[in-house]
C-alpha cells in the first residue's frame, strides 16, 4: 500500500474531486442459441439491481462513505442501473414540512457518487456471449476511491479491466497555497493487491502532469472450461475446441485493446 502524504491543513473543505471509472469484461462461448439465452438470464440474475446495490454499498463502506441515498432500476429485457449518492461526512437530513430536502443539502449530495450500468450482450452467430459492467466512483475530500479498487474487481467475473483515475480541482491550505492532489501516485497498479497483480498482464498510460492515469488488465491464463456456458472442453472434439479458442480470443484482444482485428 502506498502511504498517503501528511495530512494538509487546510483552509476549510477538501475540493479535490477523485474519480474511478472503469469497465470490466466477463466473455463466455455458449454453443447453442438456448445456451446463450440461459447466459444471458444468468448473468441478469446474478448482476440485478438488489445485487449491485449491495456491492456498491460495501464500496462505500470501504472508502469511508456516508450514503445519502440510492436510486436502482432493472430492464427489460436485460441490464440494470445503481447510483449511490454519497459524502465524506454525515448530511444532517434538513427537510421542511412537506418532506422535502432543502437545496442546500441537494447540492452538496451531488459532489460524490457510486454507480453501476450493467451490459449483457450475446453475438447471434459466432456465440460469443459478453457481459460489461460501467463503473464510477467519484468522491470529494480526503476519502479515496482506489481503497475499493480491489474489492470491485474480485465481485465480478473480471476477464478484461478498463480502468481511468483522475484527480480533479484543486484545495486550499492555510497559507492559501492550492494543491492539485493529495497523495502519493504513480501508477493505479500501485493500488492493487499482489493476488490481483499476479493473474492480470497489465498496460498502463499515464499523463503525470494533469494527475490522469490509465490501466488496462487481462488475465494471462487462458483455460477455455472458464469460458465455456454450459460445456466442458472434454466433450468437444479438437476442431471444435480451437474454433472456439480463436473467436474467445480474438474477442478478448479486441476488448483490450479497444480496436478491432484485421481479418
Amino acid at each position: 500500500m502506498v502511504k498517503p502524504l501528511p495530512r494538509l491543513r487546510l483552509q476549510g473543505f477538501n475540493n479535490l474531486t477523485k474519480a474511478l471509472s472503469f469497465n470490466i469484461y466477463d466473455v463466455c462461448y455458449a454453443v447453442s442459441e438456448e445456451q446463450r439465452q440461459r447466459y444471458i438470464e444468468y448473468i441478469d440474475e446474478a448482476y440485478n439491481a438488489d445485487r449491485l446495490t449491495q456491492i456498491l454499498t460495501d464500496v462505500a463502506d470501504i472508502i469511508g462513505a456516508n450514503i445519502l441515498n440510492i436510486a436502482r432500476q432493472d430492464y427489460d429485457p436485460q441490464g440494470a442501473s445503481v447510483t449511490i449518492l454519497i459524502s465524506e461526512e454525515p448530511v444532517v437530513d434538513k427537510r421542511d414540512a412537506k418532506g422535502v430536502i432543502s437545496d442546500a443539502v441537494v447540492a452538496h449530495m451531488d459532489k460524490s457518487h457510486i454507480t453501476v450500468h450493467t451490459y449483457p450482450e450475446t453475438h447471434p452467430d459466432n456465440g460469443i456471449a459478453t457481459f460489461r459492467a460501467d463503473i464510477d466512483v467519484a468522491t470529494c475530500g480526503v476519502i479515496s476511491p482506489l481503497k475499493a479498487l480491489n474489492y470491485l474487481i474480485e465481485s465480478f467475473e473480471s476477464d478484461i479491466v478498463v480502468m481511468d483515475y483522475r484527480v480533479r480541482g484543486f484545495t486550499r491550505d492555510v497559507k492559501g497555497k492550492k494543491h492539485y492532489i493529495d497523495h502519493k501516485i504513480n501508477s493505479i497498479q500501485d493500488y492493487l493487491a499482489k493476488n490481483v497483480k499476479s493473474r492480470y498482464e497489465m498496460i498502463d498510460v499515464n499523463v503525470y502532469q494533469e494527475n490522469i492515469y490509465h490501466t488496462k488488465m487481462q488475465l494471462m491464463d487462458f483455460d477455455l472450461d472458464r469460458y465455456l456456458f454450459e460445456e466442458r472442453a472434454r466433450n468437444l472434439s479438437f476442431k471444435e475446441r480451437m474454433k472456439i479458442e480463436t473467436r474467445l480470443k480474438r474477442e478478448i484482444e479486441e476488448l483490450y485493446h479497444g480496436r478491432n482485428l484485421s481479418d
